[in-house]
């Protein structure tokens, strides 16, 4: 049988002419296509129920239910079939009144084998595509899901709003406290988009004003003292992806004015050019400020604010959503025990009340640092929040003191290459991929050390 088509769901083929059904199931039998053939469409209704058909192609004039309403029937079920009729000539009218109700195209009586085949294949292609489309959504809707952890209804909320905004396109602006999780949300948002490039972040705040200007736009060789050679800008880089920018309200107030051109002309020039580059990029921006607050102080452009306030997702603090407390532990301990290669400790109620009446000031970022140390059998670090004297605290562990060492050497690599992650894993002796891992778990990006 023809690869195509060897898993592919078959052809229902209905027609009450025993002579034609015949006919018209041994040539879609010699094309490879599987087919399973019926007398009426109550038959092929009543095998729906087991088996979903690729494509159906139905006579419209049969006994008892006709192929108009088989096509109603089928709709219910299965709005994306496809759905073939065959008319004989004065059928056409109907026919042709049956696709704008939703059939896919008819074939006209006395029907020649090849025309029925080219209708069928491209049917066909189509159910592949919806197929495919349909496995690429609950892929990415599951990636979305797997990045944001919850329950409560306001989680459940920023889920439904994820949903419903990131296949758009529209540029987002996220409002939340430190640590919340607000690059986690852009990675859901990208992860939903279905956009195919790069996820690229940048923190507004981690970067001195004087190399923000060629961080974000790139410039050309020659274009200032220091700038030896062309570099693409942030903004370029995350063509056909999402541009996160955190912290937005600390951006210069001067590139301001920049970002927003860019966002309104999806054009970037990079420094000493002249030449306006296109750019299809989703911009996701997230401020801890109240940018209005600080618009109407004249401390962030207002109309960059308004041009950003078009699709807000407000991400709650942990202390409203305490419910999800649960659930965020459980997979940090998790995600800390296959890390540290330890069993996964149990928690007692008392750890469970404990954290649920912390406030947690450093929102999610401070439960995963909790989770970690409970994991490492330090305890979690939450007493000498809570008015313990700071001699019982125990001090740094071992695993602790080892995870900074081992920031500190990875540091150092970066700095003598240039930031460099390749030549940086050489010089550390590990594999790339692992460096990327060390990279993201200590929160570290390679872009800064190459200034």
């Amino acid at each position: 049988m023809n690869e195509q088509y060897q898993h592919a769901a078959p052809v229902f083929l209905i027609e009450d002419d025993d002579v034609v059904r015949h006919g018209y199931a041994q040539a879609i039998e010699l094309a490879d296509i599987p087919v399973q053939a019926f007398a009426d469409a109550e038959a092929a209704l009543l095998a729906c129920e087991s088996t979903l058909p690729a494509v159906v192609v139905s006579d419209v004039r049969l006994p008892r239910m006709d192929g108009l309403a088989l096509l109603a029937a089928l709709q219910q079920r299965a709005p994306e079939l496809p759905v073939i009729l065959v008319t004989g000539h004065g059928d056409v009218a109907m026919a042709v009144s049956a696709m704008r109700s939703g059939a896919y195209d008819f074939v006209e009586k006395p029907c020649h084998a090849d025309r029925l085949l080219d209708v069928v294949r491209r049917a066909l292609t189509l159910h592949q595509l919806q197929t495919e489309n349909r496995r690429l959504r609950e892929q990415l809707q599951a990636q979305a899901g797997e990045l944001l952890i919850g329950e409560s209804a306001a989680m459940q909320q920023v889920r439904r709003l994820v949903a419903a905004l990131a296949p758009t396109g529209a540029d987002i602006l996220i409002r939340g406290e430190t640590g919340s999780g607000k690059e986690v949300l852009a990675r859901a948002i990208h992860a939903a988009s279905g956009r195919s490039g790069p996820f690229v972040a940048l923190n507004c705040a981690a970067l001195p004003e004087s190399v923000f200007e060629s961080e974000m736009f790139g410039h050309e060789a020659g274009a200032f003292t220091s700038a030896a050679k062309r570099r693409i800008g942030r903004i370029e880089y995350a063509n056909g992806g999402t541009l996160f920018l955190d912290e937005i309200e600390s951006m210069p107030l001067n590139l301001q004015a920049k970002l927003l051109r860019v966002l309104q002309e999806r054009y970037v020039e990079r420094l000493g050019s002249n030449t306006a580059i296109p750019v299809d990029c989703r911009v996701v921006a997230a401020a801890k400020a109240d940018l209005k607050a600080l618009s109407d102080h004249q401390a962030f452009r207002a109309d960059l604010y308004y041009r950003l306030n078009v699709m807000t997702i407000e991400l709650p603090p942990l202390r409203a959503r305490r419910e999800d407390i649960p659930l965020l532990m459980a997979h940090f301990i998790g995600q800390a025990a296959e890390r540290y290669r330890v069993t996964a400790p149990k928690w007692s109620f008392a750890d469970l009340r404990r954290w649920q009446s912390h406030d947690w000031p450093g929102n999610v970022r401070e439960l995963k640092n909790a989770a970690e140390r409970f994991c490492l059998g330090v305890g979690d670090g939450l007493q000498a929040q809570s008015g313990m004297n700071p001699a019982l605290v125990a001090p740094p562990s071992l695993g602790e003191r080892l995870q900074q060492a081992e920031r500190g050497w990875i540091e150092d690599a970066l700095r003598t290459t240039g930031g460099n992650v390749a030549q940086a894993a050489e010089l550390l002796q590990i594999p790339k991929k692992t460096l990327y891992d060390k990279l993201s778990r200590h929160e570290m990006d390679a872009e800064q050390f190459r200034a």
